[in-house]
């Protein structure tokens, strides 16, 4: 009889540790994306207080800017670029949205896998007078400063921006948010 008890008590435990590991899966999946996506900003802002240059350089290309562009129309991949032409944006022809390509400005594509998106209404802005979501966001660093140059389609004229937010989903739920203050500090949520 007690053996019975402790089988049944050992099947009710297992039988809510596997229900729950796809959640708990999808929750691990998620944070380590926005920690990615998270370090990629930083290593853009590296790149441009470092000054280094890119290895196809031409043109008036002392001391770079670089930056990442996400766009809402495309949900799963995203680009790390150098402006060469100080646009503040990435304005080559591979920068263009869904069909991004490597080569002119783009340096890396980034492809966010596992069915994680960048919804739609991913990108956006927080503050007074601003815009709660944006089409799309160029966050751009320029040497010496480590604060970022952000750009949108989307006017921001009046906007007095507290942060700018990149949102994580999991097709199973979960989200995740990756927070980029005017002060050049990026934060995971």
């Amino acid at each position: 009889m007690e053996l019975i008890v402790v089988l049944s008590i050992m099947s009710a435990m297992a039988t809510v540790v596997i229900f729950n590991y796809g959640t708990f899966q999808a929750k691990i999946e998620i944070k380590n994306l926005a920690s990615d996506i998270a370090l990629e900003i930083v290593e853009v802002q590296k790149l441009s207080l470092s000054g280094k240059l890119p290895q196809a350089a031409t043109g008036p290309t002392w001391k770079p800017s670089y930056g990442v562009y996400f766009s809402s129309t495309t949900t799963t991949k995203f680009i790390s670029f150098v402006d060469l032409n100080n646009s503040n944006t990435c304005s080559s022809a591979g920068c263009a949205p869904p069909s991004y390509s490597i080569g002119g400005e783009v340096l890396d594509i980034i492809n966010i896998t596992k069915g994680n998106t960048i919804p739609a209404s991913g990108l956006g802005v927080s503050g007074s007078g601003c815009p709660a979501t944006v089409t799309n966001l160029s966050i751009v660093f320029k040497r010496p400063n480590s604060t970022p140059i952000i750009t949108s389609s989307t006017s921001l004229v009046g906007c007095a921006v507290s942060y700018f937010t990149v949102n994580i989903l999991s097709p199973k739920g979960p989200t995740a948010g990756i927070r980029i203050y005017p002060s050049g500090r990026v934060q995971v949520n």
